[in-house]
């Protein structure tokens, strides 16, 4: 069974762990098969364990891939894995208070992942795809001022476009998170690290920081 190294101090609560579930973020689809391992980066949007029966606390993420991509025509051996990632920066330790103090301090990566596990099932049916089309459309289309529907498009051209691709949905049964942002760092180093990252332009992975801080 796959695990990913997960500090006390780097888990997440569970409601961060929904949030980037729903955010519609592109993800890779991991599965191991007879063939080796296939990776494929789709989008997805996410079942609440509520959304219908059958599913368990963590839900499923619904996406689809191109007919002609073999991932979802080979089957995989045991369950699939999809790795969600939200913001990452590098963090430099020069934006450590402790570096003007002892000068013992080195370069990391602050990031924000999920890897959810559980069983992929196929839709090679039009309704359900066309469905995870226009959810997919809408959730990203929704801020814009104008928003674009996929009726807005020919209907044989979107018929022709949902023959070309087929549904996916990778029903939960666990899921890790992970979110370093320095929480293993003294406040002054943490406030030197979003200063940072602020002077750098790098504002999601700061503001990640500054919310978790505010939770905690």
């Amino acid at each position: 069974m796959a695990r990913m190294y997960v500090p006390a101090h780097f888990k997440p609560d569970d409601a961060s762990v929904v949030a980037l579930l729903g955010s519609g973020r592109a993800a890779n689809l991991i599965t191991a098969t007879s063939q080796g391992l296939m990776a494929t980066m789709l989008p997805l949007v996410w079942d609440g364990p509520d959304a219908r029966p059958g599913l368990g606390p963590w839900g499923a993420l619904l996406g689809h891939v191109a007919r002609n991509n073999g991932q979802w025509k080979t089957p995989p051996i045991g369950e699939a894995m999809v790795i969600l990632a939200g913001p990452d920066a590098y963090i430099s330790p020069a934006w450590y208070a402790t570096k003007r103090e002892h000068g013992r301090v080195v370069p990391t990566w602050n990031y924000i992942t999920v890897h959810a596990y559980g069983r992929l099932v196929v839709h090679d049916d039009p309704t359900w795809v066309e469905s995870n089309v226009r959810r997919l459309s809408e959730h990203h289309e929704a801020p814009r001022p104008e928003p674009w529907s996929v009726d807005d498009a020919p209907p044989p051209y979107i018929e022709g476009q949902l023959r070309a691709i087929v549904g996916v949905e990778i029903v939960i049964d666990r899921v890790e998170g992970k979110w370093k942002l320095s929480q293993n760092r003294s406040d002054a180093d943490i406030a030197g690290a979003i200063e940072g990252l602020e002077a750098t332009g790098e504002r999601d992975v700061s503001a990640a920081m500054r919310d978790l801080g505010r939770t905690e």
